[in-house]
Protein backbone atom coordinates (compact mmCIF):
# COMPACT_ATOMS: atom_id res chain seq x y z
CA UNK A 1 0.00 0.00 0.00
CA UNK A 2 1.22 3.51 -0.79
CA UNK A 3 2.59 5.09 2.38
CA UNK A 4 0.54 8.22 1.70
CA UNK A 5 -2.69 6.24 2.04
CA UNK A 6 -1.94 5.50 5.67
CA UNK A 7 -2.35 9.16 6.55
CA UNK A 8 -5.42 11.36 6.51
CA UNK A 9 -6.01 13.04 3.17
CA UNK A 10 -7.99 16.13 2.19
CA UNK A 11 -11.60 15.16 1.72
CA UNK A 12 -13.51 16.16 -1.38
CA UNK A 13 -15.04 19.51 -0.45
CA UNK A 14 -18.60 20.65 -0.93
CA UNK A 15 -17.54 23.34 -3.42
CA UNK A 16 -15.38 20.81 -5.26
CA UNK A 17 -18.29 18.39 -5.58
CA UNK A 18 -20.56 21.15 -6.83
CA UNK A 19 -18.01 22.41 -9.35
CA UNK A 20 -17.57 18.90 -10.75
CA UNK A 21 -21.25 17.96 -10.80
CA UNK A 22 -22.51 21.26 -12.22
CA UNK A 23 -19.52 22.30 -14.32
CA UNK A 24 -21.40 22.35 -17.59
CA UNK A 25 -24.35 24.41 -16.33
CA UNK A 26 -22.58 26.99 -14.15
CA UNK A 27 -19.52 28.09 -16.07
CA UNK A 28 -19.02 28.84 -19.75
CA UNK A 29 -15.71 26.93 -19.99
CA UNK A 30 -17.14 23.64 -18.74
CA UNK A 31 -19.02 22.63 -21.90
CA UNK A 32 -18.18 20.61 -24.99
CA UNK A 33 -17.55 22.82 -28.03
CA UNK A 34 -16.02 22.99 -31.51
CA UNK A 35 -12.28 22.44 -32.09
CA UNK A 36 -11.45 21.96 -28.41
CA UNK A 37 -8.55 19.70 -29.29
CA UNK A 38 -6.67 22.92 -30.08
CA UNK A 39 -8.83 25.92 -29.11
CA UNK A 40 -9.51 26.24 -25.40
CA UNK A 41 -11.65 29.38 -25.65
CA UNK A 42 -12.63 32.44 -27.68
CA UNK A 43 -13.15 36.00 -26.51
CA UNK A 44 -14.74 39.02 -28.21
CA UNK A 45 -14.49 42.50 -26.66
CA UNK A 46 -16.04 45.87 -27.56
CA UNK A 47 -14.71 49.13 -26.07
CA UNK A 48 -17.01 52.13 -25.61
CA UNK A 49 -17.08 55.54 -23.88
CA UNK A 50 -20.02 57.66 -22.77
CA UNK A 51 -20.65 61.12 -24.20
CA UNK A 52 -20.35 64.15 -21.90
CA UNK A 53 -17.70 62.51 -19.74
CA UNK A 54 -13.89 62.75 -20.00
CA UNK A 55 -11.78 59.63 -20.50
CA UNK A 56 -11.08 57.58 -17.38
CA UNK A 57 -7.57 59.00 -16.93
CA UNK A 58 -9.07 62.52 -16.87
CA UNK A 59 -11.85 61.83 -14.37
CA UNK A 60 -12.47 64.36 -11.62
CA UNK A 61 -14.64 64.40 -8.49
CA UNK A 62 -17.53 61.94 -8.94
CA UNK A 63 -17.19 61.16 -12.67
CA UNK A 64 -16.38 57.48 -12.04
CA UNK A 65 -19.42 57.01 -9.81
CA UNK A 66 -21.68 58.80 -12.28
CA UNK A 67 -20.55 56.61 -15.19
CA UNK A 68 -20.88 53.45 -13.11
CA UNK A 69 -24.38 54.39 -11.95
CA UNK A 70 -25.48 55.08 -15.52
CA UNK A 71 -24.12 51.72 -16.73
CA UNK A 72 -25.50 49.73 -13.80
CA UNK A 73 -28.90 51.38 -14.26
CA UNK A 74 -28.93 50.53 -17.98
CA UNK A 75 -28.52 46.84 -17.17
CA UNK A 76 -31.71 46.95 -15.11
CA UNK A 77 -33.64 48.06 -18.22
CA UNK A 78 -32.35 45.73 -20.94
CA UNK A 79 -33.84 42.35 -21.86
CA UNK A 80 -33.74 39.75 -19.05
CA UNK A 81 -32.05 41.99 -16.44
CA UNK A 82 -32.30 39.18 -13.88
CA UNK A 83 -29.53 37.36 -15.78
CA UNK A 84 -26.96 40.01 -14.82
CA UNK A 85 -25.22 40.69 -11.53
CA UNK A 86 -23.52 44.03 -10.79
CA UNK A 87 -20.67 44.46 -8.34
CA UNK A 88 -18.63 47.43 -7.20
CA UNK A 89 -14.90 46.82 -6.85
CA UNK A 90 -14.71 48.88 -3.66
CA UNK A 91 -16.59 46.04 -1.95
CA UNK A 92 -14.58 43.26 -3.59
CA UNK A 93 -12.39 41.07 -1.41
CA UNK A 94 -8.90 40.00 -2.50
CA UNK A 95 -9.99 36.40 -3.14
CA UNK A 96 -12.80 37.54 -5.38
CA UNK A 97 -10.42 39.76 -7.32
CA UNK A 98 -8.09 36.83 -8.03
CA UNK A 99 -10.94 34.70 -9.39
CA UNK A 100 -12.14 37.53 -11.67
CA UNK A 101 -8.61 37.96 -13.04
CA UNK A 102 -8.16 34.21 -13.57
CA UNK A 103 -11.43 34.04 -15.51
CA UNK A 104 -10.45 36.98 -17.70
CA UNK A 105 -13.17 39.31 -16.42
CA UNK A 106 -10.62 41.95 -15.48
CA UNK A 107 -6.85 42.29 -15.70
CA UNK A 108 -6.49 43.85 -12.26
CA UNK A 109 -8.61 45.80 -9.81
CA UNK A 110 -8.40 48.81 -12.11
CA UNK A 111 -11.88 50.11 -12.78
CA UNK A 112 -14.82 50.67 -10.50
CA UNK A 113 -17.22 47.84 -11.23
CA UNK A 114 -18.35 44.84 -13.22
CA UNK A 115 -21.62 43.44 -14.52
CA UNK A 116 -21.64 39.78 -15.48
CA UNK A 117 -23.91 36.85 -16.17
CA UNK A 118 -23.93 34.00 -13.64
CA UNK A 119 -21.82 31.78 -15.90
CA UNK A 120 -19.29 34.57 -16.53
CA UNK A 121 -19.65 34.31 -20.32
CA UNK A 122 -20.93 37.85 -20.88
CA UNK A 123 -19.62 40.83 -18.93
CA UNK A 124 -19.21 44.59 -18.79
CA UNK A 125 -16.13 46.08 -17.13
CA UNK A 126 -16.71 49.68 -16.02
CA UNK A 127 -14.10 52.46 -15.88
CA UNK A 128 -11.06 50.35 -16.64
CA UNK A 129 -9.17 51.86 -19.58
CA UNK A 130 -12.43 52.91 -21.25
CA UNK A 131 -15.79 53.64 -19.64
CA UNK A 132 -17.21 50.34 -20.88
CA UNK A 133 -15.62 47.12 -22.06
CA UNK A 134 -18.11 44.46 -23.13
CA UNK A 135 -16.73 40.91 -23.32
CA UNK A 136 -18.11 37.56 -24.35
CA UNK A 137 -16.32 34.26 -23.79
CA UNK A 138 -17.08 30.98 -25.53
CA UNK A 139 -15.64 27.49 -25.15
CA UNK A 140 -13.70 26.23 -28.16
CA UNK A 141 -13.70 28.14 -31.43
CA UNK A 142 -16.87 30.22 -31.64
CA UNK A 143 -15.87 33.72 -32.70
CA UNK A 144 -19.13 34.43 -34.51
CA UNK A 145 -21.30 33.20 -31.64
CA UNK A 146 -19.38 35.25 -29.07
CA UNK A 147 -19.51 38.33 -31.31
CA UNK A 148 -23.27 38.00 -31.82
CA UNK A 149 -23.91 37.97 -28.06
CA UNK A 150 -21.54 40.87 -27.43
CA UNK A 151 -22.97 42.92 -30.30
CA UNK A 152 -26.53 42.24 -29.13
CA UNK A 153 -25.69 43.48 -25.63
CA UNK A 154 -24.06 46.59 -27.12
CA UNK A 155 -27.17 47.24 -29.21
CA UNK A 156 -29.47 46.91 -26.17
CA UNK A 157 -27.36 49.23 -24.01
CA UNK A 158 -27.45 51.94 -26.70
CA UNK A 159 -31.17 52.38 -26.02
CA UNK A 160 -30.21 53.76 -22.60
CA UNK A 161 -26.59 54.95 -22.97
CA UNK A 162 -25.19 57.29 -25.62
CA UNK A 163 -21.70 56.15 -26.63
CA UNK A 164 -19.21 58.63 -28.07
CA UNK A 165 -18.68 58.21 -31.83
CA UNK A 166 -18.00 60.21 -34.99
CA UNK A 167 -18.72 59.52 -38.65
CA UNK A 168 -15.03 59.81 -39.53
CA UNK A 169 -13.46 57.85 -36.67
CA UNK A 170 -16.17 55.53 -35.43
CA UNK A 171 -16.25 54.88 -31.68
CA UNK A 172 -14.08 57.30 -29.72
CA UNK A 173 -11.76 55.63 -27.22
CA UNK A 174 -8.83 56.61 -25.02
CA UNK A 175 -6.57 53.89 -26.43
CA UNK A 176 -5.78 54.58 -30.09
CA UNK A 177 -5.94 50.83 -30.85
CA UNK A 178 -9.57 50.83 -29.70
CA UNK A 179 -10.66 53.68 -31.99
CA UNK A 180 -13.07 52.73 -34.79
CA UNK A 181 -14.99 49.55 -34.13
CA UNK A 182 -13.60 49.10 -30.61
CA UNK A 183 -13.37 45.42 -31.47
CA UNK A 184 -10.70 43.12 -30.05
CA UNK A 185 -10.57 39.37 -30.65
CA UNK A 186 -8.59 36.71 -28.84
CA UNK A 187 -8.37 32.94 -28.50
CA UNK A 188 -6.55 30.59 -26.15
CA UNK A 189 -4.89 27.68 -27.91
CA UNK A 190 -3.17 24.47 -26.86
CA UNK A 191 -0.14 24.07 -29.13
CA UNK A 192 2.06 21.36 -27.56
CA UNK A 193 3.41 19.97 -30.85
CA UNK A 194 4.48 23.33 -32.29
CA UNK A 195 5.97 24.23 -28.92
CA UNK A 196 7.80 20.94 -28.41
CA UNK A 197 9.25 21.06 -31.93
CA UNK A 198 10.31 24.71 -31.56
CA UNK A 199 8.36 25.74 -34.68
CA UNK A 200 6.11 28.04 -32.65
CA UNK A 201 8.69 30.83 -33.02
CA UNK A 202 8.27 30.85 -36.78
CA UNK A 203 4.49 31.11 -36.57
CA UNK A 204 4.71 33.80 -33.91
CA UNK A 205 6.54 36.02 -36.41
CA UNK A 206 4.08 35.13 -39.17
CA UNK A 207 1.08 36.07 -37.03
CA UNK A 208 2.56 39.50 -36.38
CA UNK A 209 2.46 40.11 -40.14
CA UNK A 210 -1.33 39.75 -39.91
CA UNK A 211 -1.57 42.19 -36.95
CA UNK A 212 -1.92 39.35 -34.46
CA UNK A 213 0.12 38.86 -31.30
CA UNK A 214 0.95 35.56 -29.60
CA UNK A 215 1.99 35.16 -25.97
CA UNK A 216 2.02 32.43 -23.34
CA UNK A 217 -1.13 32.32 -21.20
CA UNK A 218 0.66 31.35 -17.99
CA UNK A 219 4.19 32.66 -18.47
CA UNK A 220 7.37 31.14 -19.87
CA UNK A 221 7.60 27.36 -19.48
CA UNK A 222 10.31 24.76 -19.07
CA UNK A 223 8.88 21.69 -20.81
CA UNK A 224 7.43 23.79 -23.65
CA UNK A 225 9.89 26.72 -23.39
CA UNK A 226 7.89 29.66 -24.78
CA UNK A 227 4.77 28.98 -22.70
CA UNK A 228 3.83 26.89 -19.67
CA UNK A 229 1.87 23.86 -20.87
CA UNK A 230 2.07 25.02 -24.48
CA UNK A 231 -0.96 27.27 -23.85
CA UNK A 232 -1.02 30.49 -25.85
CA UNK A 233 -3.25 33.48 -26.35
CA UNK A 234 -3.57 34.95 -29.83
CA UNK A 235 -5.12 38.40 -30.01
CA UNK A 236 -5.64 41.39 -32.27
CA UNK A 237 -3.50 44.28 -31.10
CA UNK A 238 -3.44 46.94 -33.83
CA UNK A 239 -6.07 49.15 -35.35
CA UNK A 240 -6.78 48.19 -38.99
CA UNK A 241 -8.88 49.48 -41.85
CA UNK A 242 -11.00 46.32 -41.75
CA UNK A 243 -14.66 46.47 -40.83
CA UNK A 244 -16.03 44.18 -38.13
CA UNK A 245 -17.21 41.45 -40.50
CA UNK A 246 -13.90 41.39 -42.37
CA UNK A 247 -11.89 41.37 -39.16
CA UNK A 248 -13.94 38.48 -37.77
CA UNK A 249 -13.53 36.46 -40.96
CA UNK A 250 -9.76 37.08 -41.08
CA UNK A 251 -9.30 36.10 -37.42
CA UNK A 252 -11.30 32.89 -37.85
CA UNK A 253 -9.24 32.03 -40.94
CA UNK A 254 -5.94 32.52 -39.09
CA UNK A 255 -7.07 30.42 -36.10
CA UNK A 256 -8.36 27.63 -38.34
CA UNK A 257 -5.09 27.64 -40.26
CA UNK A 258 -3.06 27.39 -37.07
CA UNK A 259 -5.29 24.52 -35.87
CA UNK A 260 -4.52 22.61 -39.08
CA UNK A 261 -0.79 23.22 -38.68
CA UNK A 262 -0.81 22.05 -35.05
CA UNK A 263 -2.79 18.89 -35.88
CA UNK A 264 -0.41 18.09 -38.72
CA UNK A 265 2.61 18.54 -36.44
CA UNK A 266 1.02 16.33 -33.76
CA UNK A 267 0.58 13.53 -36.28
CA UNK A 268 4.13 13.99 -37.56
CA UNK A 269 5.61 13.77 -34.05
CA UNK A 270 3.42 10.77 -33.23
CA UNK A 271 4.78 9.02 -36.31
CA UNK A 272 8.44 9.96 -35.92
CA UNK A 273 8.89 10.35 -32.14
CA UNK A 274 6.19 8.09 -30.73
CA UNK A 275 8.27 6.75 -27.85
CA UNK A 276 9.34 10.24 -26.78
CA UNK A 277 5.80 11.61 -26.90
CA UNK A 278 4.27 8.60 -25.14
CA UNK A 279 6.95 8.93 -22.45
CA UNK A 280 5.97 12.56 -21.82
CA UNK A 281 2.32 11.54 -21.47
CA UNK A 282 3.01 8.56 -19.19
CA UNK A 283 5.29 10.65 -16.97
CA UNK A 284 2.60 13.34 -16.70
CA UNK A 285 0.00 10.72 -15.81
CA UNK A 286 2.29 9.23 -13.14
CA UNK A 287 2.99 12.63 -11.65
CA UNK A 288 -0.71 13.51 -11.55
CA UNK A 289 -1.64 10.10 -10.16
CA UNK A 290 0.89 9.85 -7.34
CA UNK A 291 2.05 13.38 -6.44
CA UNK A 292 0.98 14.68 -3.04
CA UNK A 293 1.99 18.30 -3.69
CA UNK A 294 1.82 20.19 -6.98
CA UNK A 295 2.53 23.82 -7.77
CA UNK A 296 0.61 25.58 -10.52
CA UNK A 297 3.24 25.27 -13.25
CA UNK A 298 3.61 21.52 -12.63
CA UNK A 299 -0.16 21.13 -12.77
CA UNK A 300 -0.49 22.99 -16.07
CA UNK A 301 2.24 20.91 -17.71
CA UNK A 302 0.55 17.70 -16.52
CA UNK A 303 -2.85 18.80 -17.83
CA UNK A 304 -1.24 19.75 -21.13
CA UNK A 305 0.49 16.39 -21.65
CA UNK A 306 -2.62 14.43 -20.69
CA UNK A 307 -4.69 16.50 -23.11
CA UNK A 308 -2.09 15.83 -25.79
CA UNK A 309 -2.50 12.12 -25.09
CA UNK A 310 -6.29 12.38 -25.34
CA UNK A 311 -6.10 14.19 -28.69
CA UNK A 312 -3.63 11.64 -30.08
CA UNK A 313 -5.92 8.79 -29.06
CA UNK A 314 -3.46 7.38 -26.50
CA UNK A 315 -5.84 8.07 -23.60
CA UNK A 316 -9.57 7.62 -23.09
CA UNK A 317 -12.00 8.18 -20.22
CA UNK A 318 -11.78 11.96 -20.23
CA UNK A 319 -12.63 14.72 -22.71
CA UNK A 320 -11.00 17.96 -23.77
CA UNK A 321 -13.60 20.19 -22.12
CA UNK A 322 -12.97 18.56 -18.73
CA UNK A 323 -9.26 19.24 -18.99
CA UNK A 324 -9.90 22.79 -20.20
CA UNK A 325 -12.13 23.37 -17.17
CA UNK A 326 -9.41 21.98 -14.92
CA UNK A 327 -7.10 24.78 -16.09
CA UNK A 328 -9.34 27.21 -14.18
CA UNK A 329 -9.97 24.96 -11.19
CA UNK A 330 -6.27 24.67 -10.26
CA UNK A 331 -5.65 28.43 -10.38
CA UNK A 332 -4.73 30.11 -7.05
CA UNK A 333 -7.99 32.04 -6.70
CA UNK A 334 -10.17 28.96 -7.09
CA UNK A 335 -7.98 26.88 -4.78
CA UNK A 336 -8.02 29.65 -2.14
CA UNK A 337 -11.80 29.81 -2.41
CA UNK A 338 -12.08 26.10 -1.64
CA UNK A 339 -9.72 26.44 1.31
CA UNK A 340 -11.67 29.35 2.79
CA UNK A 341 -15.19 28.05 2.23
CA UNK A 342 -14.92 24.38 3.17
CA UNK A 343 -13.77 22.38 6.15
CA UNK A 344 -10.74 20.74 4.54
CA UNK A 345 -8.50 18.54 6.69
CA UNK A 346 -4.83 18.12 5.86
CA UNK A 347 -1.90 16.08 7.08
CA UNK A 348 -0.47 17.49 10.30
CA UNK A 349 2.93 18.37 8.84
CA UNK A 350 1.49 20.85 6.30
CA UNK A 351 -1.31 22.39 8.39
CA UNK A 352 0.70 25.53 9.15
CA UNK A 353 1.76 26.26 5.57
CA UNK A 354 -0.70 28.00 3.25
CA UNK A 355 1.50 27.26 0.25
CA UNK A 356 1.69 23.53 1.00
CA UNK A 357 -2.05 23.32 1.63
CA UNK A 358 -2.68 24.92 -1.76
CA UNK A 359 -0.30 22.47 -3.41
CA UNK A 360 -1.95 19.54 -1.60
CA UNK A 361 -5.45 20.55 -2.65
CA UNK A 362 -4.28 21.16 -6.20
CA UNK A 363 -2.90 17.60 -6.30
CA UNK A 364 -6.24 16.26 -5.04
CA UNK A 365 -8.15 18.19 -7.71
CA UNK A 366 -5.89 16.84 -10.43
CA UNK A 367 -5.97 13.30 -9.05
CA UNK A 368 -9.79 13.24 -9.20
CA UNK A 369 -9.53 13.75 -12.98
CA UNK A 370 -6.50 11.54 -13.60
CA UNK A 371 -8.23 8.63 -11.88
CA UNK A 372 -10.70 8.50 -14.78
CA UNK A 373 -7.98 7.91 -17.37
CA UNK A 374 -7.42 4.68 -19.28
CA UNK A 375 -4.52 4.12 -21.66
CA UNK A 376 -5.32 2.74 -25.09
CA UNK A 377 -3.14 -0.30 -25.86
CA UNK A 378 -2.30 -0.85 -29.51
CA UNK A 379 -3.03 -4.39 -30.59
Amino acid sequence: MDESNKKSKPKKTRSQKQSQAQQGSQVWYGVKAKDQDVVVSTRVRLARNLVNFPFVNKFSSNDSYSVQNIVFDAFTKIKDPQNYQAMSFENLKAGGEKILIERGLCSSKQGTGLVTTSDGALSCLVNNEEHVKLSCFAAGLDVEGAYKKCDDLDFQLQDFIQFAATLDWGYVNANFNNVGTGLKLSARLHLPALSFSGEIYRYKDLLEYYALQLKGCYGVGSLFELAVGGYYEIYTSLITSMGEAERLADFIYQINDLCKIERKKRKELADTKETVIRNLIVKAYSQGKFSLLLDLRECLDIISCIKWGVDLGYIKGIEDFELNALLYQVQPGHVDYLLQNDDVQFENDIMQSQELKEQRLRAVLLRSVVDKIEFVIDE
